[in-house]
């Protein structure tokens, strides 16, 4: 009998899963080398008709990688099964890489299309001199080059040569084909590319990254954002066996940015040792100007602020004149904590830093960032830092900041070897880039036949403007465009106002951002309209919005209307939009027939995409009530692949509604209170849906943002279904504590 066999659980899962695999594609030239045909740097078609899409966004399970590349193959008219899908590396050739905001499909959709469109006329310009006929009398399918009136087909490998020679297409010539005959993309059904690598173990990421000679770092950061190690006890940490070195990491100084947090990292041979070298540390800190930061006394400080006039950012009619004349005023409060990203995959970045250059891998949201930064901290140019971007498993925003692949650049160069930087649960827990504190006040006036005459939305927020700039303590024009500067209103007199949060942590992008309080304030306050003007919430919702219409600057009360950089043109704020999903999803949901069912509704627009969400609730005798089902409705405009829209819809949808009944980290003299999942809840099996019921409105407008979209909605709907279920008006999350569940 041989003796026991070292496996880790990914080598494990690979021999369980090796029989899974369909087919190894080999190794072919990359996109933009010199043999074959690269009329884009996203595309290249080898002599032999081999095809090489570069994918220059990050996959985090949205299906980026099995839907952009599929798009610019379908433009192009290649055979999947001839297409090879790489990963970009992080470079400002590709255009922006920034894969948040859900703006994959909004910003990159037109000129994907027009790189597959490039290559795919250069082919067909090649086999019509050839054949001496028309290009326009040609088209491409299944890596052929077809001549329609006669049938006369090349492949691709027949003409690539000589379509090389030719010259690449000026942007002005190239002619998108209709959108009919890009086949893939009209199934809509697309299959994932990692699927079988990421069953069978194969699917490399951030933390599966292995170099030779490669050491392992944790690091003991400051609890309170700006604390600084005050003492700590090397010679105990280097004691445990595996511990190589003990770096003091450089000390942050504001603007926080995305710097390294500061602390001492415990370089090890491997995970483990680092882990427990860290633990022997015996740091004493000197918590900085922040130690006395406490959660609750916060929450006082912003209702207080919404309770004071702010920065007026939205001015129709006369707000004032309205409320004096009111024959019934209604008024809320509402308070949101800083949320936490918990993705499944903590932080990790390795580096290599030698002869003047650095070589990055890490699950990266933003590598062009990355490698800005990286070059800023170690003093090297830009196009000596290069970093591949790996799998992420999750992200939400925290993967596109920097701080991890700074700490792995700088800790690689002090020791002089490849590091790997590993965070652990309770290092993202307490060391993140949390989503902005927030309390709003909302007042309406209505007239003695309970119409809306006048609304007055006041919100105070974190910014993360101020992570850029620690001076900045109220929002911005930015800021209210998600979900109050951009919310159709029927209301002919309109103020909205931006109010003062000074900000004594780190905060940054998270999954819809703003737009997960300001839909939860509003979406529970035009439900309280409803209950005091007594009449049904969804006939109150499109009371509220009013008719079906396009609303101008001067019709919303703004300046200007960021719009998530889109133009009001091409991206109007739609009225109409936004009552469709409201009529389609309670259709959906059989609104009109109660059946003894506890039900909430939501909506709202955000990323241009337009979502509404029905929750059903019923009694449970151990914990309350359980949520039976859940309809979700999205208008997203042109969509490329419904099966992975369907996925985000789902996930967004449990997103939201963990976020509304757990979310939210506290903070005691500066400090993190939560650390890992047993406290930083997350929702469970018993707390989803039993059934989820995703609908998508068939559309020809151009693509909105899907991966964020559903989030927002799904907290006052599920607030409004608990209402009606119990009676109890819930307006602060997290929802769980009022609940005592």
């Amino acid at each position: 009998m041989t003796g026991p066999v070292k496996l880790t659980r990914r080598a494990f899962l690979g021999s369980l899963g090796a029989g899974l695999a369909i087919a190894v594609m080999p190794r072919v030239a990359a996109a933009g080398e010199s043999s074959g045909l690269a009329p884009h740097v996203l595309v290249h078609i080898a002599l032999d008709g081999t095809t090489t899409i570069l994918c220059h966004r990050s996959e985090m399970g949205q299906g980026i990688r099995s839907s952009l590349p599929v798009l610019i193959a379908d433009e192009l008219g290649a055979d999947m099964k001839r297409v090879v899908v790489k990963q970009a590396d992080g470079d400002k050739k590709y255009g922006d890489q920034n894969t948040d905001g859900s703006s994959s499909f909004r910003k990159q959709y037109d000129a994907d299309r027009r790189a597959g469109a490039a290559a795919r006329m250069m082919l067909i310009a090649a086999a019509a001199k050839q054949w001496k006929v028309p290009p326009q009398t040609c088209t491409t399918k299944n890596h052929l080059v077809i001549h329609t009136p006669t049938k006369r087909t090349l492949a691709f490998a027949d003409v690539v040569a000589a379509a090389s020679r030719l010259p690449v297409p000026d942007a002005k010539d190239i002619v998108l084909r209709p959108v009919s005959e890009l086949e893939r993309v009209a199934d809509r059904n697309l299959p994932v590319l990692d699927g079988a690598a990421i069953v069978t173990g194969t699917a490399q990421f951030g933390a599966d990254v292995t170099l030779p000679g490669m050491l392992v770092a944790v690091i003991a950061r400051p609890p309170a954002v700006g604390g600084k190690v005050a003492r700590y006890d090397a010679a105990r940490a280097r004691a445990v066996p595996g511990v190589t070195q003990i770096v003091e990491m450089p000390v942050p100084k504001p603007p926080w940015l995305f710097q390294p947090w500061g602390g001492i990292a415990v370089v090890a041979e491997n995970t483990w040792a680092a882990m427990k070298g860290r633990a022997a540390l015996a740091i004493t800190w000197d918590h900085g100007d922040n130690a006395s930061f406490n959660s609750a006394a916060f929450r006082e400080e912003l209702l207080a602020s919404v309770r004071a006039p702010g920065t007026v950012h939205r001015d129709v009619g006369n707000v004032d004149a309205a409320f004096a004349r009111a024959a019934k005023t209604v008024e809320a409060e509402y308070v949101v904590p800083h949320l936490s990203h918990l993705q499944m995959e903590p932080l990790v970045a390795i580096a290599r830093v030698a002869d003047g250059r650095a070589e990055i891998w890490a699950p990266t949201q933003n590598p062009q960032a990355n490698r800005a930064d990286v070059a800023k901290l170690l003093g090297i140019p830009e196009d000596r830092v290069t970093i591949h971007v790996t799998l992420l498993g999750g992200g939400f925003g925290r993967k596109s900041k920097s701080d991890f692949v700074n700490e792995a650049a700088f800790l690689a160069k002090q020791t002089g070897r490849p590091v790997r930087v590993q965070w652990t649960r309770e290092d993202d827990v307490r060391h993140g880039y949390y989503n902005a504190a927030n309390a709003q006040r909302l007042r309406a006036a209505l007239d003695d036949k309970g119409t809306v005459t006048a609304w007055h939305h006041r919100t105070a927020l974190t910014p993360i403007g101020g992570t850029f700039d620690g001076k900045k303590d109220t929002p911005s024009v930015e800021d209210l465009q998600q979900g109050v500067t951009d919310l159709a209103l029927a209301a002919p007199n309109v103020r909205a106002e931006g109010c003062r949060a000074p900000l004594h942590t780190r905060v940054g992008w998270y999954r819809s951002v703003y737009n997960i309080f300001h839909a939860f304030a509003v979406g529970s306050f035009i439900d309280e309209l409803a209950h005091a003007r007594g009449t049904d919430p969804r006939d109150t919702w499109l009371d509220v919005i009013g008719p079906p219409r396009t609303l101008t600057l001067a019709d919303l009360g703004v300046a200007k209307l960021p719009n998530y950089g889109e133009s009001l043109d091409k991206h109007p704020v739609d009225a109409g939009r936004l009552r469709r999903v409201i009529e389609r999803v309670t259709e959906m949901a059989g609104w009109s027939n109660r059946k003894g069912r506890a039900l909430g509704l939501a909506a709202h627009r955000s990323f241009v995409a337009y979502t509404a969400v029905v929750i059903s609730v019923v009694p449970d005798p151990v914990r309350v009530f359980r949520i039976d089902d859940a309809w979700i409705t999205i208008d997203a405009g042109t969509v490329v692949n419904q099966e992975r829209v369907h996925a985000q819809l789902e996930g967004g949808l449990v997103m939201g509604i963990s976020n509304a009944l757990y979310g939210g980290v506290t903070m005691t003299n500066g400090a993190t209170d939560q650390s890992n999942y047993r406290d930083a809840r997350v929702a469970r099996m018993r707390d989803v849906p039993r059934r989820i019921h995703t609908d998508i409105i068939a559309s020809t407008a151009p693509p909105s943002g899907v991966g964020e979209p559903p989030t927002p909605p799904a907290g006052a709907a599920l607030a409004n279904a608990l209402f009606a279920l119990t009676g109890k008006r819930l307006r602060e999350i997290p929802l769980a504590r009022a609940l005592a569940i």
